[in-house]
């Protein structure tokens, strides 16, 4: 069984990771963070964190059976618009697990949201989806980053 303030506890970690990544990718010129990687799912720096995010946002308001929109890297065009933008999703899925009890937290969804391609899984699950989801692409960016000739910090939960 998950917890609320367990769940809480690891997405405010994957966050506070993904801003360190963030840090360091303000420091890669522009046309680097923009270039086309072969090899990879979501070809770019930008693309990456771009998909990381969206995915996020998309998947709690599933949750919540919310239309979401979506929305693309033209949208959020500079590291400032990509901060606010973090900023905005983390708050939205901190708001949306503290409204939860554990036990909806942990019982499986009885409705299939509009966008949801899967099985039935319960918040939980699908919480948890979202943190090793952004852990996979944010090793991913990392890998990019050394390519490009920019290696990244640490940033696993737990520095070694």
């Amino acid at each position: 069984m998950f917890t609320k303030a367990g769940i809480a506890e690891l997405h405010g970690a994957t966050h506070e990771r993904i801003a360190l990544l963030i840090s360091h990718v303000a420091t890669v010129p522009d046309e680097l963070r923009r270039k086309l990687i072969p090899g990879f799912g979501h070809p770019s720096i930008w693309k990456q964190l771009v998909h990381v995010l969206t995915c996020e946002e998309g998947w709690v308001h599933d949750l919540q059976n919310e239309p979401f929109p979506g929305w693309s890297e033209e949208a959020c065009p500079t590291i400032e618009d990509l901060q606010i933008a973090k900023a905005r999703i983390r708050k939205a899925t901190r708001n949306y697990v503290e409204s939860l009890t554990d036990e909806q937290l942990n019982a499986t969804l009885t409705e299939r949201p509009v966008d949801w391609g899967g099985e039935l899984r319960s918040p939980a699950f699908i919480l948890l989806h979202v943190i090793t989801h952004a852990f996979h692409h944010k090793g991913q960016v990392v890998a990019m980053l050394r390519i490009l000739g920019y290696p990244a910090p640490d940033t696993d939960l737990q520095p070694v």
